[in-house]
């Protein structure tokens, strides 16, 4: 998917820019948000017509720490000022399996918050063209980010230039603006003009007193998804969904200090 995107020689972080028309948001319609019945939201992308990719935190009550039926959650690809270019519920769920659910926030965490999403039906729509993931970026290279947030929950936002700031512990640390809802965000990179998800979005945190964004692992750990789905693993229901997602954590080996789980 060809993308043009702001100069990589850009001297600082680009503003995120509210993709509030069809014409705006047009290369970005496999985002969407992720309903967690009807009164918790993150961000999800299509990487295949029938499969979502996200932060597996998203999926997790937290109270009860137990994963979310799945008849709760909605994927609303393209989401935009209460329409979607497309509304499909999810038929399983398959998390990292190093990842644990514990309320703890760490490195660890961060590193396996992955998760995909089996839909109930494929979508075909040639509005709707799901996005190709890639090798993680180098430090210092420029990334995008695609997301809904808190203030922000009924259009997509993109900051088309940000920046790598680390990669320490699989965790990757990037400038990019996040906020509340963000989880499970894709950031992009542009290398040969396309556009290929690198991470995804697992947490907001303070580094030397400024908001950073943490990411995921994505490569290996994304094929043991894909290979758990087709040995038929994978919850289909569980616990209740809770509406707070909010909560501040201690730092950790990478230095930053945890906003979000």
């Amino acid at each position: 998917m060809a993308i043009v995107v702001a100069s990589s020689a850009a001297a600082q972080d680009a503003r995120l820019r509210r993709l509030e028309t069809t014409n705006t948001g047009r290369e970005w319609e496999a985002v969407g948000r992720l309903d967690i019945g009807g009164i918790g939201f993150c961000t999800g992308t299509l990487i295949t017509p029938d499969l979502v990719l996200t932060a597996a935190h998203c999926l997790f009550d937290k109270h009860s720490k137990q994963p979310i039926a799945h008849d709760k959650i909605e994927f609303l690809a393209g989401w935009r000022n209460g329409r979607a270019s497309a509304y499909r519920n999810v038929r399983r769920a398959v998390v990292h399996p190093a990842y644990v659910y514990d309320g703890v926030a760490s490195s660890a965490r961060v590193r396996n918050d992955l998760a995909l999403l089996e839909l109930s039906h494929p979508i075909r729509n040639t509005t709707i063209r799901p996005f190709g993931t890639a090798m993680r970026p180098a430090t210092g290279d420029r990334v995008a980010v695609v997301s809904y947030a808190k203030s922000r929950s009924e259009v997509p936002s993109l900051q088309e230039v940000c920046e790598v700031l680390s990669r320490q512990e699989g965790v990757l640390i990037t400038s990019c603006s996040v906020d509340f809802g963000s989880s499970g965000a894709p950031i992009f990179s542009f290398d040969g003009g396309e556009a290929n998800i690198v991470s995804v979005v697992s947490a907001k945190a303070e580094l030397d007193g400024k908001n950073v964004s943490l990411g995921t692992s994505l490569a290996e750990p994304l094929e043991e998804l894909r290979s758990a789905l087709m040995a038929g693993g994978g919850f289909q229901q569980g616990a209740s969904p809770s509406a707070n997602r909010i909560r501040v954590g201690v730092r950790n080996n990478t230095g930053a200090k945890f906003i979000k789980p």
